[in-house]
This record gives structure tokens, C-alpha cells and sequence, in this order.
């Protein structure tokens, strides 16, 4: 068998490299991971009461979405005090306990960041309403004069991001109307101006507050944002772009290259500390290229491949992307990072199902178009998924999907919580459907999440179904499919590998343009994103496969028995080893 003669993707290799260059990393949405107080909202001492189970899943490390003192207009992603940790969620001391929990399991810890903005009842915004304009206490914020002879026209057309316009007007300590201060999100969230040196101080004193206490690292929320084009000019966005910065022009208050200041100020802060602490940043750039600028030597370690996410499920498309990512990110000395599903988006296990548009942070409900079959949606999830962790570099996980959970479309109205529903007057359905409590337990009270059987968002029907108890000794469901492939993928030591793209008809004997294959660390994966079956090389050895093999057993079976080959089936991955030869011949 002869490998193609495209490019060998090989991630820069160091002496001892750092952690987060091929960690696994799964989200924790604290609210929705486990509620240790019985009031229906997960907790910090509910993620330490499961730590157990994420030490058997096998990932390195937790990042968890926002637990400090918020009004929880945005469930956290409005911050009203960076340095404590909310009532809600428990105390500094539950946070600390669960940090050294996490730690002695050889699990590290990263912390959200939200500096784009803050809550409006963050002290500073308070005083800003009662400071004069142009004072220093306003200049915290991004308050500009109206337009028009009243003023009362904001000072651009830009629309926030949750619907609406991005500018509030203020009333004025004398009762007058006032300026208009910028909230790219909700009205409750304004922006910070990163111009100000207070705020770059504030940051560098809340950055030192959590290392001190020995977090591992920073997911920074709007990590595109922050900086805006100081002149402020009016702009309209493609009506195709689905998603944040994913217009061929960028907005003015994405891409900013004064972001890359803050990021090298911030990675000199972080090389102070030991134990190759990380920043990954949430940035929703409009290239493969362009993100790869947020990632270079001196600035953050990581940052979210939005773009391999949003791929369709099209083995040309995916191709592309990986090759794209790997060369992109490689030429900066950075890892590529996967990703296949968050809390913003529509849950891969039925967004990959979908015959319609899903635009990012829309959501889906039931009226939606394009719904999918929900077993067909799984067995492309379960593939995704399995082609993503054989990929080097650092993956991420979001909570549940190792339970295979699909979005939740049917919520009450009247139980909605996301601002966009509100904002867009129920136009769009928001991201309610991605954050439902996960289920612990099949037959327990809210499914084990809430001993009480509270949950701030209902739990649709037939939840049990997908809970960890029922499947922990199922070879065949998905929690044990990700427990096996996070396994391997640490046995062969996926994360440190390279992709080396093989010549499918070599392979397999035939043409299947729907089929991609490659290898790396010795590993060979086939993806089969066709209608039709394909039969497997029958020297190799099957390490795992995403579903059932016909005449194959998981690592026990070659992949022919009796004589007949083992077929791969549609939507399904397959990772295989031959003791004979690397190369099946």
C-alpha cells in the first residue's frame, strides 16, 4: 500500500511538552453538571461529589463555564465580581476543595474568563451611570455620544449579538438623557474599554487571583472581542454568516489587532507561574489562518477550532478543514484543537443530523426545520466524534455528550431561560436546548442530577434513557465508546502524533471518494461518510469502531472472519492496527 504524496502534518515537537498540547479538556457547565444543594442549579461541590466519574471517562483536564458572583442574567457570563465565587454555586472554599480533589486525580483545572464585558451590576458600571462623561470611572466602559440633534440615535447601527441594538441610552445623575454605552451581548453586559489602563490592571490582578490560588488556566469568553476599530464606523453583516466573525469583512469589534497586546501582556503574567499554566481563547475569526494569529508563540496556547466544528459532514469539507488546521496552526508552533460541541451550540449529536441551517447561538426548537432522525443523528456523532480524538493536538469535550445527549427542542416557553429568546421575542430559541441537567442516574430524582428532583431547566421525557448508570456497563453505548477511544488515544499517544493522509483504493481495493483514511502513531483510522458499506482490509486488527462491525468484535477480531471481510458501515469510524505490518501489506 503506498500513502499519498500530499504533506505530513506533524505538530512542533518540544523536549517535554506542555500539558495542553494534546490534552483531552471537557466543559463543565457547573449549573447543568450536578446539584450537590438540592435548589435545582448545579453546584462546586456537586462537580467534586462526580470527580469519580471523570477520572474513569479519562480526560486531563475540566474547564469550567462561570461560577463567580453573577446576577445570572447570562447564566455567569455577566460578572459582577471576578475574585469570589457565587452563593449559587457555593463558596471559595468549595472551589479550593474541588481543586485539590481534581488534582489529586492528575485532573487540572481551567477557570472562564469573561473580560469583554461585565455585569451591569459590577461596581465600576455602577459608578460609571453616576460619573460625568469623559470622567476616568466612565472611561471603564464604552460610552459615546448619541447621533442626531437629541442625541437620542445610538452612535452606530451595530446589533448585539442576542438581538437588538448594541447600544443602551443612560439617564444622567441630573435626570437628563444621557450617553449610550456599547453591549455587544446583552444590555446587562456592557463592554469594557480595553483602552483604559484601569481595566488592563483589574485583569492582571484577577488573572494573579486565581493562579495564586493554583488554577491550571484560562478559557477566555469573547477572546475576538475586547478591542474594538476606534472610529467606530456603522456596519451591516452578511446575512449568510452564521457565525460570530464569520463574515468575509469582520466587524469592527472583532479581529482587532489591538487583542494580540492584551493576550502578550497576559502571557508574560502566566510564564510567571509554574506548571505550564494555559490561556485558550473563545475567538470566532473568520479564517483558519487568522485564528492561528491568536496562538503564536508569545501570545495564547490554545483557542478554539470553531471552524472544524462548524465543518459539514462531508469527507471532502472535513479534509480540508483538518489539513487547513494542521498547517495553519503548526506554522505558529501551536497544537490544533477540536471541538464538536459547547454551550452555545446545537449539541452534535443531532446538529450533524440536521437537513437545515443551524446558525450559531440560534438554537433549534420544535418548529425548527430539518430535524433529524435522532439514531441516525447518534451513529454520525458517535463517527465525529471518534475521527476527531484519533486527530493530534488537544480536544475538547462538552458534558454529556460522552451520554450521546441530543439538543433538547421541546422546553416550555415559559421556562426558557437564554436572553436571545427574550431579546428576539421567541424568534430564535436560544441555547437552552444544549445547557438541560445531564442524567446521572436512570431511575433517581431528576435523574440523579438534583437529589431533590429540582432542575432549572426541565428534563424532557425519556432522559433516563441516556443516563451514566445504564450505560457504564454497556460495551456497546456511548459513554463506553468514549472511554475506550480516550484510552487508545492516550495508549498510542494520539495527541503527540501526525496525520498522514492513505490512498483509499490502496486501502481498501476500491474507489470510495466518501471515505477517508490515515494514519497516525501507527494507527489507521477510516471514516465512512457514504450511503454505502465498505469492507475492511482484512490483515488489520479492529482497535474500535464508533458502531457494531458485521463479523468484527472490538480489539479481539481481525476485521474478516469465516473469510468474509468486515464491512464498515454508513456514518461510522473504525480505528485499526496490524501486528504484521504498519502498512497492511
Amino acid at each position: 500500500m503506498h500513502t499519498s504524496h500530499e504533506a505530513r502534518h506533524t505538530p512542533q515537537a518540544l523536549a517535554a511538552p506542555e500539558w495542553w498540547r494534546t490534552a483531552v479538556i471537557y466543559q463543565i457547565y457547573p449549573r447543568s453538571f450536578a446539584d450537590a444543594s438540592g435548589d435545582g442549579v448545579g453546584d462546586l461541590r456537586g462537580i467534586t461529589g462526580r470527580l469519580d466519574a471523570l477520572d474513569e471517562l479519562g480526560v486531563d483536564a475540566l474547564w469550567l463555564s462561570p461560577f463567580m458572583v453573577s446576577p445570572q442574567k447570562d447564566a455567569g457570563y455577566d460578572v459582577a465580581d471576578y475574585c469570589d465565587v457565587d452563593p449559587l454555586f457555593g463558596t471559595l472554599a468549595d472551589f479550593d476543595e474541588l481543586l485539590a480533589a481534581a488534582h489529586a486525580r492528575g485532573i487540572r483545572i481551567i477557570v472562564d474568563l469573561v473580560p469583554n464585558h461585565s455585569s451591569d451590576q459590577h461596581p465600576w458600571f455602577q459608578a460609571a451611570l453616576t460619573a460625568a462623561p469623559g470622567s476616568p470611572g466612565r472611561a471603564r466602559y464604552i460610552f459615546r455620544e448619541g447621533r442626531g440633534p437629541e442625541g437620542d440615535q445610538p452612535p452606530t447601527n451595530w446589533e448585539s449579538i442576542f438581538g437588538g441594538p448594541a447600544w443602551t441610552r443612560v439617564t444622567e445623575a441630573d435626570g437628563s438623557p444621557g450617553q449610550w454605552y456599547l453591549h455587544l451581548f446583552d444590555t446587562s453586559q456592557p463592554d469594557f474599554n480595553w483602552d483604559s489602563e484601569d481595566v488592563r490592571e483589574e485583569f492582571r490582578r484577577i488573572l494573579r487571583f486565581w493562579l495564586d490560588r493554583g488554577v491550571d488556566g484560562f478559557r477566555v469568553d469573547v477572546a475576538h472581542g475586547m478591542v474594538k476599530d476606534p472610529t467606530f464606523p456603522d456596519w451591516t453583516p452578511d446575512p449568510q454568516a452564521a457565525s460570530m466573525g464569520g463574515d468575509a469583512t469582520p466587524a469592527p469589534y472583532w479581529e482587532q489587532v489591538g487583542v494580540h497586546d492584551i493576550y502578550r501582556d497576559w502571557n508574560r503574567l502566566l510564564a510567571q507561574y509554574d506548571g505550564d499554566r494555559a490561556l485558550c481563547g473563545e475567538a470566532w475569526v473568520s479564517t483558519i489562518e487568522k485564528t492561528a494569529l491568536w496562538v503564536r508563540p508569545d501570545e495564547m496556547h490554545q483557542t478554539f477550532n470553531f471552524h472544524y466544528l462548524e465543518t459539514p459532514w462531508d469527507a471532502s469539507a472535513l479534509r480540508r478543514t483538518i489539513d487547513d488546521s494542521l498547517t495553519a496552526f503548526s506554522s505558529v508552533g501551536a497544537p490544533s484543537t477540536w471541538v464538536l460541541s459547547n454551550h452555545d451550540v446545537v449539541r452534535h449529536a443531532t446538529r450533524l443530523g440536521l437537513t437545515a441551517e443551524s446558525p450559531q447561538g440560534a438554537g433549534i426548537g420544535p418548529d425548527s426545520p430539518g430535524l433529524p432522525d435522532r439514531s441516525q443523528a447518534l451513529q454520525r456523532a458517535r463517527a465525529a466524534t471518534a475521527l476527531m480524538l484519533a486527530l493530534p493536538g488537544s480536544a475538547y469535550l462538552y458534558q454529556g455528550e460522552e451520554l450521546g445527549l441530543p439538543e433538547v427542542l421541546e422546553i416550555p416557553d415559559d421556562a426558557r431561560q437564554d436572553p436571545t429568546w427574550f431579546r428576539t421575542s421567541g424568534e430564535r430559541y436560544g441555547r437552552d436546548g444544549c445547557r438541560v441537567p445531564i442524567p446521572w442516574e436512570a431511575h433517581a430524582p431528576a435523574h440523579g442530577f438534583s437529589a431533590t428532583g429540582r432542575s432549572w431547566i426541565p428534563q424532557p421525557q425519556g432522559w433516563g434513557e441516556y443516563a451514566r448508570d445504564g450505560q457504564r456497563h454497556d460495551a456497546d453505548s456511548t459513554l463506553s465508546m468514549y472511554r475506550r477511544l480516550l484510552a487508545l488515544r492516550r495508549t498510542h499517544r494520539l495527541g503527540e502524533g501526525s496525520v498522514e493522509w492513505l490512498d483509499v483504493k490502496d486501502l481498501l481495493g476500491a474507489e470510495a471518494a466518501e471515505v477517508l483514511a490515515l494514519r497516525n502513531q501507527g494507527v489507521v483510522v477510516l471514516a465512512n461518510l457514504g450511503a454505502d458499506p465498505v469492507a475492511l482490509p482484512a490483515a488489520a486488527t479492529v482497535l474500535a469502531a464508533s458502531t457494531h462491525l458485521p463479523s468484527a468484535q472490538h480489539g479481539v477480531e481481525r476485521s474478516s472472519v469465516g473469510g468474509a471481510a468486515a464491512l464498515l458501515p454508513s456514518d461510522a469510524v473504525v480505528w485499526l492496527v496490524s501486528p504484521e505490518s504498519p502498512e497492511f501489506s
